[in-house]
């Protein structure tokens, strides 16, 4: 570093310690952002979110944690609204959320552009009520909920002011298939046909969600790949005569290739939904979990992970083992048809305690630069506003670690994906971008997942750096430089502003992540 320190000590956000303990077996790395050669590109709303279908018509969702203490041990009645083989003592219900609310909406419009996907288990039983008016009581035969045109217009004029292309999924459940059992576009035309009479569209849309799990999803008893392949070509079909510019996702599975796989009766591998489906898709989705949450903890103790866990190597790279399973499918049977995840978080079930803290920002981020780096083009975090996992606070929309990571990400990192060099550390994970509108420039992500140990970037240009970090580890709160984000008046959001870095070394401090923009970088791939 060019300086002794002796015995200096200094203040860090892990209390006051030594400079010689805090360095003491610290990793040195040169980086040179001028050479990093260009590996691939992202789609310009790589990152986007999901706004549950639940959401939109009110209904039961993941429970709280705080309400799941209180609540008496024991499985309660089975509830039309709660997803087959799932314990109705882990859902509550919320009505429907306020997609006009001035906040969301500026919120949700910093991260774009991006896709908003409204979709999940509870699409594929949704009815949708085509005339004014309120839902009616009870579903009709055949369908789980009801979504109406006001809350489907609130979708739309949502999409339209924060600059989110919609993607959504369709019923699928027997109150749309006819008298042979048979699929029938009749609930995806009302839809469709209704966005479009209203000014809205239908950038992208899965035929349903999770199709690996059918039977938890609502599907018809004993559905199995035979069927999907039959409902897709119908679909397929429809969208080619009425909606040929809508991109068609697919398989969109879930719980495959990682520890947290879904064996037994009424699993589907996706290897016989795509065998069955013959090459349909524009664009191959899937989901990514690294686990489940401790709300589904009766799933066993293998299938879920603990804070403990939140920062070591071998749980910030289970993304990346998913989605090379899934990239091997796509090879196989849809070979270079892009990679788009419709849903990822923490954990499925709602996320852990600790989605909605900085501890979780460690994976949303290597996430984000692992899945760019590996080819896929969309990344949609499930969810925007609701449970554990939401970017925003479901009660009053307030920002969460992960918000103010995700914005800083649409700022920095461009669409063009670098390689940057190999990182010494296991905890230390480095990625590169394009910088976001600067010709030459260069943004650099490095997160030092290392609770002790301090880490040295060596940049031979002059840049711009902004230190995330966070006291403590699980609080809601995030600094950025030092200085504590949150919104100020009339939820404005803060400058964002990054600090002036002469050529040399960056040390970044234990559990500590930060982006480095270098303008000046001249690298031609990014002119």
């Amino acid at each position: 570093m060019g300086k002794r320190f002796g015995k200096l000590i200094v203040s860090t956000v892990f209390g006051t310690v030594s400079m010689t303990t805090l360095f003491a077996g610290a990793q040195s790395i040169s980086l040179d952002p001028a050479k990093m050669q260009r590996i691939g590109t992202i789609d310009e709303r790589f990152q986007s979110y999901n706004v549950e279908m639940l959401e939109v018509t009110g209904g039961k969702f993941w429970k709280p944690y705080s309400s799941l203490a209180k609540q008496a041990t024991g499985s309660a009645a089975s509830s039309g609204d709660t997803p087959a083989g799932m314990d109705p003592n882990m859902y509550e219900y919320r009505p429907p959320v306020d997609l006009a609310n001035a906040r969301l909406r500026k919120l949700a419009a910093a991260l774009g552009p991006a896709y908003v996907r409204v979709s999940g288990t509870w699409a594929n039983t949704t009815y949708f009520k085509d005339g004014p008016g309120p839902a009616p009581k009870t579903p009709p035969s055949g369908f789980g909920g009801v979504l109406t045109q006001q809350q489907w217009k609130g979708v739309v004029d949502f999409s339209n002011a924060v600059n989110a292309e919609l993607v959504t999924s369709v019923a699928i459940s027997p109150g749309v298939r006819d008298a042979s059992g048979k699929w029938t576009p009749v609930e995806a035309a009302k839809v469709f046909a209704y966005t479009r009479s209203i000014g809205g569209k239908i950038a992208a849309t899965e035929f349903m969600n999770e199709p690996n799990a059918a039977s938890m999803g609502g599907a018809p008893k004993g559905y199995d790949a035979a069927e999907y392949g039959k409902d897709i070509a119908v679909f397929k079909s429809f969208l080619a005569e009425h909606f040929a510019k809508t991109i068609l996702l697919g398989p969109g599975s879930v719980g495959e290739g990682g520890v947290l796989s879904m064996p037994g009766p009424g699993i589907i591998p996706s290897t016989d939904l795509l065998s069955a489906s013959r090459s349909a898709f524009d664009a191959f989705s899937f989901h990514v979990y690294p686990a489940v949450s401790n709300r589904c903890s009766k799933m066993g103790a293998s299938m879920g992970t603990t804070s403990a866990d939140a920062l070591s190597a071998e749980w910030l790279a289970r993304p990346q083992a998913i989605e090379a399973y899934y990239a091997g499918l796509r090879d196989k049977f849809d070979p270079k048809k892009p990679l788009w995840i419709t849903e990822t978080a923490d954990t499925a079930c709602g996320g852990n305690p600790w989605a909605s803290t900085f501890l979780d920002t460690f994976r949303y981020l290597n996430q984000l630069g692992m899945m760019a780096h590996g080819g896929v083009q969309v990344v949609m975090h499930n969810t925007l506003d609701s449970s554990d996992y939401g970017l925003l606070h479901e009660g009053d929309f307030a920002p969460r670690p992960n918000f103010w990571a995700a914005v800083l990400w649409r700022r920095l990192m461009g669409t063009a994906v670098l390689q940057a060099e190999e990182s010494p550390s296991p905890n230390l994970h480095l990625y590169a971008h394009c910088l976001r509108g600067v010709k030459g420039g260069v943004a650099i992500l490095a997160i030092n997942a290392d609770q002790k140990q301090a880490q040295m970037l060596a940049v031979p240009h002059s840049s711009i750096k902004y230190v995330l970090s966070a006291e403590p580890l699980q609080g809601n709160g995030i600094r950025l430089n030092g200085a504590l984000l949150e919104l100020g008046a009339n939820d404005a959001l803060p400058a964002l502003n990054g600090t002036p870095s002469p050529a040399g070394t960056i040390t970044m401090s234990p559990a500590t992540i930060v982006f480095i923009g270098v303008p000046d970088a001249d690298n031609d791939a990014c002119k």
